[in-house]
């Protein structure tokens, strides 16, 4: 039998329509983040600051310098830490699984927070390298942890698991931020805002953020047929320890760079897969690339909402989400409880 026969069923007219509005919603929330801010500038400013950009022209210096960076990077992290979740959600067949909640975020921000005293100056690049090997090795301690436990690794010792790493590695960052009188440098990656970003930092990230992304869109078809069961998916021949490993790769890649550049921001890959799940149900050909989608959307407009609500101040990002995000996670654990 085909295994697309053993897939669960899916609209495909609802995958279709759901990515065409979210395209569009997409598309017209980078414009209205390109034009409101501090001043608010016409789209039609920004559509010749687009194509007919001129260097003399001081509001078109504001678009291209500063608010082109900081929209794109929004809508890039947005889609990796919403990639990012799903694919830990669809390992780990846990529904509160997040880069966030698992702890991976802290670990990153930790190792960040130990560049800082070490290397003061250090080169961007170096960092989103180290901050990749923070939110490695917290992973893995992580699913120890999980393993180790009595009676196995089960969906609640890894989101306890997650929850413990990060509460402690919170604990450590702002030790070091305190001794070392860090906690201007560090109050970015805590509270998450892409106010910082500027063309360097986002021709760094972009390449690996949007590579990472297709090739996590290949891992759909295995994704799905993992969710139906271990034992069916070694039955049909797919080798779901390698997909593991490379979803846990990627996902790990995802969430190091955005940290790097963006800061610590919970909660959007716990959210939109879910959200992406109503949509186009659970079949992650559609839920993953619905999820980048959404993902990106979702941080465009609490970016906006941030410098909007009362400028020229800003409020950071990850206050946004989490506003929307801990609500979320209530209410998925209070529905998944018996499961956990």
């Amino acid at each position: 039998m085909n295994t697309n026969q053993l897939l669960c069923k899916t609209n495909t007219k609802a995958f279709y329509t759901t990515l065409l509005i979210s395209t569009i919603l997409l598309i017209c929330s980078l414009f209205f983040a390109l034009s409101f801010g501090a001043k608010s500038l016409p789209l039609s400013t920004i559509w010749e600051a687009i194509w007919q950009f001129d260097e003399s022209n001081v509001e078109h210096q504001v678009i291209h310098s500063v608010r082109f960076p900081r929209v794109l990077a929004s809508a890039l992290v947005g889609a990796a830490f919403a990639v990012a979740g799903t694919l830990m959600q669809g390992v780990t067949r846990n529904p509160l699984a997040d880069v966030g909640v698992l702890g991976i975020n802290a670990g990153a921000t930790f190792v960040v927070a130990i560049s800082f005293v070490i290397f003061p100056n250090i080169p961007f690049t170096l960092l989103m390298i180290l901050s990749f090997i923070g939110a490695t090795c917290t992973t893995l301690f992580i699913f120890f942890l999980g393993m180790n436990a009595p009676g196995g690794l089960t969906p609640l010792k890894l989101t306890l698991a997650g929850t413990v790493i990060a509460s402690m590695l919170h604990s450590l960052t702002a030790g070091i931020a305190i001794y070392f009188e860090l906690s201007q440098d560090l109050a970015f990656w805590y509270a998450g805002g892409v106010a910082g970003v500027e063309w360097p930092q986002l021709i760094a990230i972009a390449p690996i953020i949007v590579t990472v992304l297709i090739a996590a869109m290949l891992l759909g078809k295995p994704l799905s047929i993992m969710a139906m069961g271990e034992e069916m998916a070694i039955n049909l021949g797919l080798n779901t320890k390698r997909i593991r490993i490379l979803a846990i790769i990627f996902a790990l890649l995802l969430a190091g760079v955005s940290v790097a550049a963006v800061g610590s921001i919970a909660f959007v890959g716990l959210v939109i897969p879910h959200i992406a799940r109503k949509f186009v149900g659970v079949d992650y050909r559609f839920v993953l690339p619905i999820s980048a989608l959404l993902g990106a959307l979702l941080l465009v407009i609490a970016d906006l909402v941030a410098r909007t609500i009362d400028p020229p101040k800003e409020f950071a990002i990850g206050v946004i989400v989490a506003m929307i995000g801990v609500p979320f996670f209530l209410m998925i654990a209070r529905k998944e409880k018996r499961a956990l």
